[in-house]
């Protein structure tokens, strides 16, 4: 048997999740299904995260293990892209990783970007892939809003209400908010997160940036450990799995 690591790159908007689910097509049942049409082995192909539907990914690591131990990682590459076809999941990068090494429990740090179309104008060709927002952000604010959140907390003001992570105490390594062009970048880090705890935090941010709170708002609201006290979920659109660290 012959374990591989992989890199997948995707576009979520018309998948139900990374994860296999009944109620649509996945991201996982996708790429599970090229590997089957490529060497007729049936395999499980584990995540280092659970993107929501509409999540992107650029960076999303995987690892799945072969019976036939005679496939090089280009090869695999190449075939599984081969039987993705159309579908805009792309493997980006294979190689062969020892046997204790496990995509999600190896992780050290997981890495998210969060895009902001700020101009007056829609976008065109990034349609579906940023959140527009056409009143103009004061990115300063939101900086400093979210440097309340660095560090270890209770994030349960954050934390989706199905979310089922067994505690509610994150430690967030980085978060930034910087400009790029017309777009605002808002970039975390952490060993791992709650179910849609980066959206949650955005969702606040934005409401800083466009001065209907304070950066004193956000130390209040975490400290209120009620979801209910936080600013809206930001659209899934925006989102994505840029990489994991190992």
């Amino acid at each position: 048997m012959q374990k591989y690591r992989s890199k997948v790159e995707y576009d979520g908007r018309h998948y139900v999740g990374w994860q296999r689910q009944d109620n649509g097509p996945s991201i996982q049942a996708a790429v599970e299904e090229a590997i089957l049409n490529f060497c007729g082995e049936q395999v499980e192909v584990i995540a280092a995260g659970r993107t929501d539907s509409g999540v992107h990914a650029l960076g999303m690591t995987t690892h799945f293990a072969l019976l036939n131990n005679n496939h090089d990682p280009a090869t695999v590459r190449k075939a599984i892209n081969f039987h993705l076809g159309s579908q805009p999941i792309k493997i980006i990068e294979t190689e062969v990783v020892p046997d204790s090494f496990h995509a999600r429990f190896s992780a050290i740090e997981r890495r998210y970007l969060y895009r902001i179309l700020n101009r007056q104008s829609p976008p065109t060709l990034d349609c579906g892939r940023v959140w527009h927002v056409p009143r103009k952000l004061d990115i300063a604010g939101m900086q400093e809003a979210a440097e309340i959140l660095i560090g270890e907390h209770d994030f349960s003001s954050f934390r989706a209400k199905d979310c089922q992570a067994a505690s509610p105490i994150k430690t967030l390594n980085t978060i930034k908010v910087r400009k790029s062009g017309d777009e605002i970048h808002i970039s975390a880090h952490a060993r791992s997160f709650l179910h849609r705890q980066i959206r949650n935090i955005v969702g606040s941010l934005k409401l800083v940036g466009e001065g209907k709170w304070d950066p004193d708002d956000i130390q209040r609201i975490l400290l209120a450990k009620n979801r209910a006290k936080a600013g809206p979920t930001a659209p899934a659109e925006g989102l994505y799995f840029l990489e994991v660290i190992y």
